[in-house]
């Protein structure tokens, strides 16, 4: 067989993430980096000149013009936390170079806190990575099915109506050799036809390729401007038995078991956008896993704030 580089590259190693985000200082300087790629800027005024004003052990950077305060971490992800720039470094290392997720249990063991802060922490860099997916477009060749997150609770609904099954849609495009490029993981109120024709509009470029197994809600693509392929599944063909749908067939599957080897548990009717969208962020980036970490701490560094208030508010509320 042969080999699959994508699996096999280097990555970045505990040793190149040690040498390089290794102490507070070194944590300190790249989150200034990233926050203030071309240097110091107000964020009130916009003026450049500041100086440094220190509260107690607090480095705060006061603007010369506004005398407005900052800190380091202040209007990042990191805003208000107590927790040392190199936990949070750590808890993003483990977070993006896993092939599966990590929960917020096994996440605490790793770097040291206790449960409430793991959780915190997870959710979000998750909620970091959901928005720098929130644009994600797929165009071309694309392999799409419905699928659910989830599933029954004790002595609750079983199937699709169950109580704790969210349903999203799983697309993959595909490149013309035939291989997967990037996927969506989109979370749904139902498979409906508004449902889909929404999802596709925002997620799906027009003139693309829409490759599903003709379930009745997946013709409202062409509302979006894509072209609707139906290849119909039934007992004399299964849709695991089909080429056409390889990939969202394969990734789902990985999905689902990723999920079951990781979480004992979650609110999926609340948290499932999130869960998913780590899941997202990851694959479309796994072509170069040495440098997701950065480009996660600079996204962490320009997300803004987020409080575990608003990060426990379920998503359609928000």
């Amino acid at each position: 067989m042969k080999m699959n580089r994508i699996q096999f590259q280097k990555g970045l190693s505990l040793d190149e993430f040690q040498d390089t985000y290794g102490t507070q200082a070194r944590c300190e300087a790249v989150v200034e980096e990233a926050k203030w790629p071309h240097g110091f800027k107000c964020r009130k005024c916009k003026c450049t000149n500041y100086c440094v004003v220190w509260h107690g052990k607090v480095k705060t950077f006061q603007c010369n013009e506004c005398h407005t305060q900052t800190t380091l971490t202040g209007g990042t992800i990191f805003h208000s936390s107590k927790l040392p720039l190199t936990k949070w470094f750590q808890a993003m290392y483990f977070m993006t170079q896993a092939k599966n997720s990590i929960s917020a249990l096994e996440l605490k063991r790793m770097i040291g806190v206790c449960y409430r802060t793991a959780w915190l922490v997870k959710h979000k860099l998750m909620e970091t990575m959901c928005v720098r997916e929130k644009d994600t477009k797929l165009s071309g060749r694309i392999e799409a099915d419905d699928s659910y997150l989830g599933g029954e609770n004790p002595d609750g609904k079983l199937g699709r109506g169950s109580e704790n099954k969210v349903p999203f849609v799983a697309a993959v495009q595909t490149n013309e050799n035939g291989n997967p490029v990037y996927a969506i993981f989109s979370p749904v109120q139902t498979f409906s036809c508004a449902e889909i024709a929404k999802w596709a509009k925002q997620c799906i470029a027009p003139l693309s390729t829409v490759v599903t197994d003709g379930l009745a809600c997946f013709n409202a693509v062409e509302e979006a401007g894509c072209i609707h392929q139906k290849e119909v599944v039934g007992k004399k063909r299964k849709s695991t038995d089909m080429e056409c749908f390889q990939w969202v067939n394969t990734i789902l599957s990985n999905l689902k078991t990723s999920f079951l080897g990781t979480y004992h548990a979650f609110d999926f009717e609340k948290y499932a956008g999130r869960y998913l969208g780590e899941i997202q962020y990851r694959f479309n980036r796994r072509f170069d896993l040495h440098s997701i970490l950065p480009r996660l701490i600079t996204a962490a560094a320009r997300i803004g704030k987020r409080p575990e208030s608003w990060l426990r508010l379920a998503e359609d509320s928000r």
